[in-house]
């Protein structure tokens, strides 16, 4: 075991090297990582499929691909970034803010992946329209979809894992507990954004009347297909608030709206949907799930765990504050989702050991494994999908450009995080 532990680490660390340097595509990396583990045998193929791999994550963004890809054709997201930028008045700064907030609110009631699949589209239209770089508001958007996930129980997986593993924590406790962090982080980032930017996202006079001159009629292609999609895709969001009541995973949601919207569109529009999938980020995704699980079975993330509680002796500040430290900087660069599982049954164990509130551990989970994600481009689902967006909109987003930006704002939220848990429950 000792042996498969260092095995799990030497790939481990290689991998994620390969992918830090972007010699080579981080698809490819993460694919062979995975394989290696596999052919190692650190891993089991039957494990690495029933346990490591996590088919909820992969089939809702198959679904949400999909749906998006047909509604994208009826021209609504085209229409709907006109308007936004003609209600700005094309002014490229208060749409970088305008589009973050959006991202940020449907990051909180859909889950952060479905939000920027509906929303990068529409920065695309925006940006090519005024003649600016698409970065900021990309990045902006990122950001903002991982903080506005934090603010409920259904906006990101690590939320749901924790809702479902402790009763307790229903619906609305985690708007009661986590929305009002959310909200603060989200306010301070918004005019971080335009300070890092502004001088980025200049555009003339003349493309900004341009887009005010633009008519709106005729931009939707096909009401009837409109229609149709927008009835599935209310229908399917109306499934994402309703699959713990209903007992139906959300990849299941999705791909029944997917393939119902598919059904009502016709053979021609599935041939075009199913190859506009982000087919690359979703190996990506199967690499490293079954990368990360080398190092959950070898015990080596347990054992750093419960290393580090040990350190903390019990106190409950000293807990709360390495529990959210140690999943920001782990979620940064790493998938939450294994972390968080991980987590989850030691947090139960020290409640089990004379720990009396507990409580203040699990929303420190949450915001360090949630707001953590911002911290590289590897470290959320919503960051490799729109960084797999982008690159085939033909502006690809480099792990170290992200990093530079994206870090330093992930380590202020885990700031202000930390003042929120001591302020409201430590105290």
């Amino acid at each position: 075991m000792e042996q498969q532990a260092i095995l799990a680490i030497a790939v481990f660390l290689i991998t994620y090297a390969m992918i830090i340097a972007e010699k080579v595509h981080r698809t490819i990396v993460a694919m062979l990582g995975g394989l290696l583990v596999l052919l190692l045998g650190i891993v089991s193929v039957d494990d690495a499929i029933s346990h490591h791999i996590d088919f909820n994550t992969l089939g809702l963004l198959i679904g949400m691909m999909i749906i998006v890809s047909v509604t994208a054709k009826t021209g609504l997201f085209k229409y709907i970034a006109i308007v936004a930028a003609q209600k700005a008045k094309g002014d490229p700064v208060k749409i970088l803010v305008a589009l973050a907030a959006i991202t940020a609110f449907g990051s909180a009631f859909l889950d952060n992946v479905t939000t920027v699949l509906l929303i990068v589209p529409v920065t695309f239209s925006i940006t090519r329209q005024l003649r600016v770089n698409p970065f900021p508001y990309l990045f902006s958007q990122i950001l903002a979809s991982n903080i506005g996930g934090t603010a409920t129980l259904i906006g990101d997986p690590p939320n749901i894992m924790i809702g479902s593993a402790v009763q307790e924590l229903t619906f609305m406790a985690f708007i009661e507990n986590l929305t009002p962090i959310a909200i603060i982080v989200m306010l301070v980032h918004l005019p971080l954004f335009v300070l890092l930017f502004r001088k980025q996202i200049r555009t003339t006079d003349e493309y900004k009347k341009g887009i005010m001159a633009i008519e709106l009629k005729g931009i939707i292609t096909d009401r009837k297909m409109l229609i149709r999609c927008l009835i599935i895709l209310g229908l399917t969001i109306a499934g994402f608030f309703l699959h713990q009541i209903v007992h139906v995973e959300s990849s299941v949601i999705a791909l029944v709206g997917a393939f119902v919207l598919l059904l009502l569109s016709g053979e021609h529009v599935m041939e075009e949907a199913l190859t506009s999938v982000e087919w690359t980020t979703i190996f990506f995704f199967v690499g490293l799930f079954t990368l990360v699980g080398a190092l959950v079975d070898t015990g080596i993330i347990s054992t750093l765990a419960v290393k580090a509680m040990e350190l903390t002796g019990g106190d409950p500040i000293t807990t709360s504050m390495l529990i959210l430290w140690m999943s920001a900087i782990a979620s940064a660069f790493m998938d939450n989702i294994p972390f968080v599982a991980t987590m989850i049954p030691l947090i139960q164990e020290m409640g089990n050991m004379g720990i009396q509130n507990v409580e203040p551990l699990w929303w420190s989970l949450a915001l360090g494994a949630c707001l953590g994600g911002n911290g590289t481009l590897i470290g959320a689902s919503a960051n490799l999908i729109t960084a797999g967006l982008a690159a085939k909109e033909g502006y690809p987003i480099t792990f170290v450009k992200f990093l530079k930006y994206a870090f330093p704002l992930m380590l202020l939220s885990i700031l202000l995080s930390s003042i929120y848990i001591f302020l409201r429950y430590l105290m």
